[in-house]
């Protein structure tokens, strides 16, 4: 058994909370585990100029970690005066994760701002923003399709993620910091409803690791999702049935 109590191909509790913030067109709070965030979208109506009159849409993600959403104070990257290298892969992360499952073409000239929130980081927040996010944007399709803006919700699928790793020689599902700080190796899945793969990232911590362990991880990761999937399906309920 884990530190927690978990066996090793089992995910932490995970609670989502929808409509978090009262402006946001699309909001949720995400508690995995012991790590809280606010995931909140909001439609803009226009697009980067490189896809102005191109009649194509475009989502996009802000990622950031309050200060003392850990165990020691973060300096903010706003005092910092830049974003941080590892704010900035995870943010690109979640906007290629949802792009992947959006299509973009469905809600005209307008783009989709994703915030994530991290108020509180115990390990996997990056599947704990794509995960929420997710739902904050199916919410956020709801408002401006309710609105008349579009005809019907523009997504292909869902999407999801989370972590696994080898601890002590051991695969173990949904890492929290404890684990994923002594990690032999760490790897981040995200994947969508149907079972494709959106991104793999994978680092070898300490020594390289096999093809089989390379698969082993891959399938409980994939297992791991699948539940997810479902925890969606039933938060979402008969909403889910847009997908084309």
């Amino acid at each position: 058994m884990r530190v927690n109590g978990r066996g090793p191909k089992e995910l932490r509790d995970i609670k989502i909370i929808r409509d978090y913030l009262k402006y946001a067109e699309g909001s949720v709070l995400i508690e995995w585990g012991q790590t809280r965030v606010i995931c909140s979208a909001t439609v803009e109506d226009k697009v980067p100029n490189f896809l102005k009159n191109s009649q194509t849409g475009w989502v996009t993600a802000e990622y950031s970690l309050l200060p003392r959403a850990t165990k020691e104070r973060n300096i903010r990257d706003s005092v910092k005066g830049r974003i941080g290298g590892r704010s900035h892969e995870i943010q690109r992360l979640i906007g290629r994760s949802l792009r992947a499952v959006t299509d973009l073409t469905g809600f005209g000239e307008r783009t989709i701002w994703i915030d994530c929130d991290v108020i509180q980081a115990d390990g996997g927040t990056r599947s704990a923003c794509i995960t929420g996010a997710y739902i904050a944007l199916v919410d956020a399709f709801n408002m401006i399709q309710q609105e008349g803006w579009i005809e019907s919700i523009p997504l292909i699928d869902s999407v999801a993620a989370v972590s696994v790793g080898i601890v002590e020689n051991e695969t173990l599902l949904d890492l929290n910091y404890e684990e994923d700080s002594i990690a032999q190796v760490d790897m981040n899945i995200v994947m969508t409803g149907s079972g494709k793969f959106v991104e793999v990232q994978g680092t070898a911590e300490k020594e390289a690791f096999g093809w089989k362990e390379m698969e082993d991880m891959l399938k409980i990761a994939a297992k791991g999702i699948e539940q997810i999937t479902e925890m969606q399906k039933k938060i979402i309920g008969e909403d889910w049935n847009f997908l084309k």
